[in-house]
């Protein structure tokens, strides 16, 4: 081409699309460049205005959700609104009425004012509008300035938070009786759904860590107790594993949890280890109570059929021989009053899971604790173990289980059943986990639906397990918390 050198005359010609002239600048590297800095630039000015657009969707339903039922926090500022009102209508009274002539002159002549610009079909709907967002915003902005300053490094909302806490304050009064892994994985389902939980926890454990400081330090075994707060604790995950970490080296350290000797050291401060707990759950900002049975040293002891007595809950845990008899030295420890009051003011009263004889049996050699619940108008449930325990329920199914609790009972002169429903897993299929405790002398706990019908108890049964896969053949928290909602909900219901 004239006037162009061969490269230019080349690279126009080629770019030629669909009979349109494309200048050979607009190829150029610089240009290719500038294009790209003008689209990062666009797309980057689309995401700003996205981002802005969500965020103010999302303080404007966070504004709104202020608004609704069940924080408990707009009656009380409602309250002090009205009590602003009176005050400055008392202070106007008091000066003789002027001030309220003065402001509504003044509004008078506001409003007079701008209905001569708008009409009111425009000024009044502009106001209110105005008003509106000037509540919502000043009221987000205040709650928000709260927020930062109590919880500064939590992504939780308040108001969510307040919504969560104030349904888990409208929760059931749920009491729920036992000790041992089983207990604790019970309570941090059950969290969920209520901030109304009394866990009334054995205190007969005299293995492990909590049995060195039992006889070393005189407390009472904190071991339970622990696992309970941490179950039920709302704070930081850090600290709940604190209060979890147990010793692996060390000197007279080796196998003590910090938990324990956080306990053991509150119990010697405080003078007794019911003290000890409050303070320790006030550190773990625990939803709920932990309770022990009782606060007396107490010894276990069983009889077992081929007439061996052996002592100890440790020693009860490996019997060589099917036990008959559980009993407890001293005989007839007394009960907490704040058990007793928790169980007469509960909507639900849970007995379970967890070791028979161990866990569950020595909380009914209370026997003001057997007398409340008796009296107690509210359901109760006794919620079965999943697999029998080697040495401790040989052979025993459900309705063994509730035999062996009838004994018990039957032991204090108490001849009705206490606890007039069942939970127990429908059916643990053919998981390879079965076999596996099979080879260490555990079987799943069989259920006889008829027999247990017969016998004049309410049987549910639910997959307990849970559907992940786990390590363990114990009781999902969430699965099981579900199931015994249900089962509260309907008792609920009938008794409407």
């Amino acid at each position: 081409m004239p006037g162009m050198s061969k490269k230019e005359s080349f690279r126009t010609v080629a770019l030629k699309t669909y009979g349109r002239f494309v200048p050979a600048h607009v190829t150029s590297p610089k240009h290719r460049f500038s294009q790209r800095r003008s689209h990062q630039r666009r797309t980057s000015i689309k995401g700003i205005k996205a981002a802005s657009e969500r965020g103010l969707m999302i303080r404007s339903r966070r504004a709104v959700s202020w608004l609704l039922p069940g924080l408990v926090v707009k009656r009380w500022l409602l309250t002090s609104g009205l009590g602003l009102l009176m005050a400055l209508l008392g202070a106007a009274i008091w000066a003789d009425l002027k001030p309220i002539y003065w402001i509504i002159e003044t509004l008078i002549w506001l409003l007079g004012t701008i209905t001569t610009v708008l009409p009111r079909s425009i000024t009044g709907p502009l106001v209110v509008l105005i008003g509106a967002a000037l509540v919502l915003w000043g009221q987000s902005r205040s709650f928000g300035s709260i927020q930062q300053a109590l919880a500064p490094d939590k992504d939780t909302v308040l108001v969510d938070a307040l919504r969560a806490k104030s349904k888990l304050n409208r929760g059931p009064n749920i009491v729920a009786i036992g000790g041992g892994t089983g207990l604790s994985t019970l309570l941090s389902g059950l969290k969920r759904y209520s901030s109304n939980i009394t866990a009334i926890v054995t205190v007969a454990d005299d293995g492990g860590s909590s049995g060195v400081l039992r006889r070393e330090l005189g407390v009472q075994p904190p071991g339970d107790i622990r696992n309970c707060l941490a179950a039920l604790s709302t704070e930081e995950p850090l600290l709940t594993r604190l209060f979890q970490y147990r010793f692996s080296a060390g000197s007279g350290l080796e196998g003590h949890s910090f938990g324990n000797l956080f306990l053991s050291a509150l119990s010697a401060i405080t003078g007794n280890l019911e003290t000890a707990i409050t303070a320790s759950s006030r550190v773990l900002a625990v939803q709920g109570q932990v309770v022990p049975a009782t606060n007396a040293d107490v010894q276990l002891w069983a009889e077992l059929e081929n007439g061996q007595r052996i002592e100890g809950e440790s020693a009860i845990g490996k019997a060589p021989s099917p036990i008959v008899r559980l009993g407890c030295l001293p005989a007839q420890p007394p009960a907490l009053p704040r058990a007793l009051e928790a169980i007469s003011n509960a909507d639900l009263i849970l007995l379970g899971p967890g070791s028979l004889y161990t866990s569950l049996l020595p909380n009914l050699l209370v026997p003001a604790l057997v007398r409340t619940i008796q009296q107690s108008r509210a359901p109760k449930l006794y919620i079965c173990n999943l697999m029998t325990q080697p040495g401790e329920t040989d052979g025993l199914d459900v309705v063994g289980h509730l035999r062996a609790i009838e004994a018990q009972l039957a032991s204090l002169g108490i001849s009705q059943k206490l606890f007039n429903a069942v939970l127990a897993q429908d059916d643990l299929g053919e998981s390879p986990l079965v076999k596996h405790y099979q080879a260490r002398g555990a079987e799943p706990v069989n259920c006889d639906a008829q027999t247990l019908i017969a016998k004049g108890y309410e049987l549910m049964q639910a997959p307990l397990q849970g559907k992940r896969p786990r390590a363990t053949l114990r009781h999902d928290p969430r699965s099981l918390a579900l199931a015994v909602m249900r089962f509260y909900r309907k008792h609920k219901k009938n008794a409407q």
